[in-house]
């Protein structure tokens, strides 16, 4: 995890590596049927990965109306920040585009790490591909930040 760099950019620049990593963790790892695992969102949505060298090892994205989802990082790179790289990412990119909140769909799991930066829970807990989600919420007071 020396060389990691993290690029911003549409479906067409970055579907291949985004892919790669969320079909590598959401469907070989926690068997979300693959025919959910792409959606109509992708080709709307800003994406981020971050790159170790020229290897693919996190991603996420951002919608239009401010939700932060496919949050994916591979296993090799797990607990070294690069969740965290693209999360921040994500949120002062929605920032410059003056998103007032950003709201996403954590699985129960990974609740502490979206709580690290300001989401809180709301809701009841559901199920999403047979996972236990609850929804997630983060109020800016400063869309510009």
């Amino acid at each position: 995890m020396s060389d990691l760099q993290l690029v911003l950019g549409d479906w067409a620049q970055l579907a291949e590596p985004a892919s790669k990593i969320r079909f590598d963790v959401f469907v070989d790892e926690q068997k979300v049927p693959e025919e959910i695992e792409l959606d109509e969102f992708d080709a709307v949505s800003l994406h981020a990965v971050v790159f170790d060298g020229v290897e693919p090892v996190a991603t996420g994205r951002l919608l239009p109306d401010g939700h932060i989802g496919r949050m994916a990082v591979a296993k090799v790179a797990r607990g070294k920040g690069v969740g965290g790289l693209v999360l921040q990412a994500l949120i002062d990119e929605g920032k410059k585009r003056e998103f007032k909140e950003f709201v996403l769909s954590a699985q129960t799991h990974a609740m502490g790490f979206y709580a690290k930066y300001g989401f809180v829970a709301e809701g009841d807990i559901y199920l999403d591909a047979g996972i236990e989600h609850k929804d997630m919420r983060l109020v800016c007071i400063d869309a510009k930040m």
